[in-house]
């Protein structure tokens, strides 16, 4: 298989996919080495991203997703009559976050941290496709264990939860000059 027939290959898997695809698995299908995919993955990726493309090509942990460029989103909804998504609440990106920046974590977790019950935030949530169940905890009760999705990854547009902003570092108030107190 040549340079070009991997790229038409690679190219058609993802667009008749409509998901994310995971990397191992194109090259399974096709017989190759991941690093030969990757490297053809990448070289689509500058492809569509250089040119006025309406689709393009974006990795999401070890899977790669055919979509639709956002510049044009507004004509795809037209089309497929699709609403807007309305933009999350206060309360949805506080627990997002803390879900994003903590998982997997209970239920429990996220309102110790918030001080509020999150039962229907949560809720929401998993039936936005942002967070999802990853398991239960091994303690009494066994409590659901929730993680972000790769949905959450295209939404925030980042590639791994390693691309989420830093989190400030946290001052220590306990080190405040001796000669200040008196």
């Amino acid at each position: 298989m040549n340079k070009d027939e991997i790229l038409g290959a690679v190219e058609a898997i993802l667009f008749a996919s409509g998901t994310p695809v995971e990397v191992e698995k194109i090259a399974a299908a096709l017989e190759l080495d991941t690093a030969t995919v990757n490297s053809c993955i990448d070289e689509l990726i500058r492809t569509y991203s250089s040119k006025e493309k309406g689709i393009r090509i974006i990795r999401l942990n070890k899977s790669v997703q055919m979509v639709s460029d956002k510049k044009y989103g507004q004509y795809v909804r037209r089309v497929m009559d699709m609403k807007k998504n309305t933009p999350l609440s206060q309360a949805a990106m506080e627990v997002l976050a803390v879900v994003a920046y903590n998982q997997p974590v209970t239920k429990a977790f996220v309102e110790q941290v918030r001080g509020v019950d999150c039962s229907g935030v949560i809720g929401s949530l998993c039936q936005k496709g942002l967070i999802e169940e990853k398991g239960r905890l091994e303690l009494p009760g066994r409590p659901l264990l929730y993680g972000t999705t790769d949905h959450f990854l295209r939404c925030f547009s980042i590639e791994t939860l390693e691309g989420l902003p830093k989190l400030p570092e946290k001052k220590d108030n306990d080190d405040t000059d001796e000669e200040t107190k008196e």
